[in-house]
């Protein structure tokens, strides 16, 4: 396969890592270690808004309305922006169901 590195700056690779243009791998730490903002993690179980929407295979449009859902009180002092947004993401998921059922 042929890489066209200025159409593909990354690849993913067969050493469990990405590598950048110069075929070398990062190390694992340096893909997966982020720091997850609090308000996408509960804080009984501390269960991580992603990993639930992984979990439950949701769609994309239903795994994003879900985690603004999940973080709608903790991120803002109001949590009508991110409700909002979520019923956006709802919205986008009813039109693609009604679409693909015609």
């Amino acid at each position: 396969m042929t890489k066209n590195k200025d159409i593909y700056p990354y690849e993913f690779d067969s050493c469990d890592g990405v590598v950048y243009n110069d075929d070398e791998c990062l190390p694992k730490k340096d893909v997966v270690d982020i720091d997850i903002p609090e308000y996408y993690i509960g804080k009984t179980h501390r269960y991580e808004a992603r990993k639930v929407v992984e979990d439950f295979e949701l769609s994309y449009n239903l795994g994003t309305a879900v985690t603004y859902l999940l973080r709608a009180r903790r991120k803002h002092k109001s949590p009508v922006e991110c409700i909002t947004k979520a019923m956006a993401h709802l919205k986008f998921e009813l039109e693609k169901i009604e679409n693909e059922q015609v």
